[in-house]
């Protein structure tokens, strides 16, 4: 990367190499830099992209203040009205993807067709949440009291939290907050301090729309450039729900400080995810997707495939073949055509990588390919494939980089066991042809997982579906199928409609 690129594509978003990190409302960024600047740095070459400014506490308080008017507003707009506001919110996002998917390969080193496919799924969800603004159903029950009727509505929560992670610095943000729009609620984002001039050219681009078709604000921005505010946002009772995405051991002390205060969190945690090939699998489908699992994004994905359980009879023909398509894997520049892998995000995840290798050696595991840093600029790695004699301590733990265990199995009933015997619980996978043991995968005694696919790799999902995990994955749906309701409350309404007064329960209660 050049200072120049970097310049050239700052521009064509309409930013500069110093940029405020504080959007308070009313078409207010912040001029206050008493808090000090985050330093977003090209995790490609180690140049500094630039500078955005940190949030100071009392633009914190300003915004908030600004954000619980905006919520009192929003949620009297009917909500078909606020799904035209996010479809012009995806109008917007169509017509800057190019420079904001190449802005995400920069700051955050996924390659320029994951930088946009990020920017694609906020267009998809955009389209999913304007259909949603006109489905937000209750139900109409029948009374056991003559002359009533019930029923249940849902109402906006009002203020909705997100805090997102680097790896998906844009799509995750987007997942909730458009949702959460067409719900009548208004957002306020902390975004990562590894990305934050993503977030600052998403909300320029989405509130300028809002603004140009004469709608109210209703996203807000702040960058913590420590922790301090960011422990405030969670412990803020003003806010309803917090979705946080991230580490388990940072996603249980939010979930804990939330339920405190008697809040929500809808928690997007750790993966340590498993492909199963069966004895049945078409191989020439399974390679593929065990290589873009495992490898796409440099592994930084929560949904990045770790663990690979073969059947023994087919691990000598599996596993060659594995080895060449690594061999074919081409890391570099994201932005450059032709590349498959990218950076790591920092020099911290470079170690994390190594500390694993050198620990799955220690408990046994074979390094069949890659395993070490790429010398120069940038924090490269080579992916890894490792074959371990058991499901030992490192394979248990997810490590946040290309590096892929494989573990042999003789029984079905095994390997679904070997897959579901880790703390986390996100996304599964088998390859497999035979009926019978698809079914089991996804039988309630198989995979317990919040995701599991057949034939397809564990990486991937689809705004369509509700997407999260169980057990230390954190419980939270986001994204399609009736994930709205995360975003509002319900409420039960009865009206009697009658002279009398019956009770329920046939309870008399007479004066």
């Amino acid at each position: 990367m050049s200072a120049t690129r970097a310049a050239e594509l700052l521009a064509r978003l309409g930013l500069t190499a110093a940029e405020s990190g504080t959007y308070l409302g009313q078409g207010e960024w912040s001029a206050d830099r008493s808090a000090g600047v985050i330093v977003s740095t090209c995790p490609t070459t180690g140049e500094v992209i630039g500078e955005v400014s940190a949030t100071s506490a009392a633009d914190y308080a300003t915004l908030m203040q600004r954000a619980e008017v905006a919520s009192k507003a929003w949620r009297q707009i009917p909500a078909p009205k606020r799904g035209e506001a996010i479809r012009l919110c995806g109008e917007a996002l169509r017509l800057h993807k190019d420079a904001l998917g190449s802005l995400v390969a920069l700051e955050m080193g996924k390659i320029k067709a994951e930088g946009d496919g990020e920017v694609q799924e906020m267009i998809d969800i955009a389209e999913f949440a304007v259909g949603q603004a006109r489905m937000l159903y209750g139900l109409t029950m029948h009374s056991e009291r003559p002359a009533h009727r019930m029923y249940e509505q849902w109402h906006p929560l009002g203020i909705v939290g997100v805090i997102s992670a680097f790896n998906f610095p844009v799509a995750v943000w987007s997942w909730n907050a458009f949702l959460a729009a067409i719900c009548g609620n208004v957002t306020v984002w902390k975004p990562s301090p590894k990305t934050p001039f993503c977030a600052v050219a998403t909300q320029h681009i989405v509130n300028r729309a809002l603004k140009d078709a004469g709608f109210p604000e209703i996203f807000f921005l702040f960058n913590d450039a420590g922790s301090e505010l960011a422990e405030a946002f969670v412990n803020d009772r003003r806010i309803p729900l917090v979705s946080f995405t991230g580490s388990t051991q940072v996603g249980r002390r939010v979930g804990v400080k939330v339920a405190e205060r008697m809040g929500r969190s809808l928690l997007e945690l750790g993966g340590n995810n498993a492909i199963i090939v069966t004895p049945h699998a078409d191989l020439s489908l399974a390679v593929p997707a065990i290589v873009f699992g495992a490898v796409g994004t440099a592994g930084q994905r929560c949904t990045t495939t770790r663990r690979l359980f073969v059947h023994h009879s087919v691990m000598d023909e599996l596993l060659p073949r594995l080895v060449k398509a690594y061999a074919q894997v081409r890391i570099g520049d994201p932005l450059a055509a032709g590349t498959l892998m990218g950076p790591l995000i920092d020099e911290a995840s470079v170690a994390r990588y190594e500390a694993a290798i050198a620990q799955a050696k220690a408990e046994g595991g074979e390094l069949l390919c890659g395993g070490s840093r790429i010398d120069g600029a940038g924090h490269f790695v080579t992916p890894a494939i490792v074959k371990m004699p058991a499901q030992t301590d490192v394979v248990r733990h997810e490590t946040f980089a290309p590096i892929l265990y494989v573990m042999a199995y003789d029984t079905l009933d095994e390997a679904i066991a070997l897959q579901n015997d880790v703390p986390q619980g996100l996304s599964s996978a088998i390859f497999t042809l035979n009926l019978r043991e698809a079914e089991a995968f996804l039988a309630a005694a198989g995979s317990d997982c919040g995701i599991a696919n057949v034939n397809i790799g564990t990486s991937g999902a689809e705004i369509g579906g509700a997407f999260g995990g169980e057990k230390e994955t954190g419980g939270g749906r986001e994204s399609g199928s009736d994930s709205w309701k995360a975003y509002m409350r319900r409420q039960t309404n009865t009206i009697n409609y009658g002279t009398a007064l019956p009770l329920a329960q046939g309870i008399r209660f007479d004066l």
